[in-house]
This record gives structure tokens, sequence and C-alpha cells, in this order.
């Protein structure tokens, strides 16, 4: 996502929202809309979102209706970094008009070590994310395109050809 956002390809970060705790040096509004449970629950029964989850027990995460309008009045496409769920439903909300590409890791193993390289979770939150990541391979036929992360740097040119071709072809 930061290699698209550094090309000439007019695409501007949707900041998700989210109701935990920032981590590590994350900021509010640029890294996410952070809100306490009851302020999201309260966004979700205001239809401020145009998408929504419930990811784990009390942590929702979602895409601002908002966030979308100010990078279209910005006059650029909006670049969104969600998960498979979120993924699929703004697919499902915008259709052909929306490129949904699976970001696919090597594996389950290489994935851990990523995570376990961040140094910003628990062991407990590691083992459930690796929980869901099985769960969302399953899925990965779902989407537009997927993308194999095998090396970053051939996967940064693949996207970027990847969405260029579709913008262009928009």
């Amino acid at each position: 996502m930061r290699h698209l956002l550094s090309c000439d390809l007019g695409l501007e970060f949707s900041v998700s929202a989210c109701s935990r705790d920032p981590r590590g040096t994350e900021s509010n509004g640029k890294d996410y809309h952070f809100y306490p449970v009851e302020a999201f629950k309260e966004k979700i029964r205001s239809g401020d979102f145009v998408e929504w989850e419930e990811v784990y027990t009390n942590m929702f995460y979602g895409t601002l209706k908002s966030e979308i309008e100010r990078i279209w009045k910005n006059g650029n496409a909006v670049i969104f970094d969600v998960d498979v769920v979120g993924g699929l439903n703004l697919k499902k909300q915008f259709g052909d008009q929306a490129l949904a590409i699976f970001v696919n890791p090597p594996s389950v193993q290489v994935l851990e070590e990523r995570l376990r390289y961040r140094s910003t979770e628990s062991e407990e939150k590691i083992q459930t994310r690796l929980g869901k990541a099985k769960a969302e391979i399953l899925r990965a036929k779902e989407f537009d395109y997927i993308l194999n992360n095998f090396n970053l740097e051939e996967a940064c040119k693949e996207a970027e050809k990847t969405v260029r071709e579709f913008l262009e072809n928009a």
C-alpha cells in the first residue's frame, strides 16, 4: 500500500476506524480513527460507515463514509487497507468501480515470523491473528486479484502494474 501511494496514481489512503487502542507510534486520524467501543457502536447506529465488522469481541473496524467523501472531493481514487471481510464488503458496495486485491503471504509460517518481528502484539494476539489468517487465505479466490507477497519488491511492482491498468480502464 505504501508503495502504491508513492506512485503517481492519484490514490489517497482511507483511514479506517477502530475500537482498539493505538499500538506503538500509531496516531489518531493518521493510522486509524480510534473510538471507544460505545462511540463506535453509536457511529454504527448513525449509519456513518460504508462497512464495518466486529473482528474480535468488542473490537470493531470500519470504513467511514466521510473518509471516502473526503478523498473523492480531493479528486483522488480511494485505497483501503482492510481485512478480508472488509475488502469483500467494499467490493460488494462498489462493484466494478473497485479492484479487490488479496495480498497472499508466502506461508502462514512466514506470516507468523513477520508478526513476531514487529514485536507489537502479545502471544495470544499473534495466535488469534494467525487463526484468522488461515481462514482468510481460504477466501482469496473471492477477490479480483491475488498478489503473492513472496518478495516485497516484486509484489510492489506487480501491485503497481495491476492498479495502474485498473485505473486506466475505469
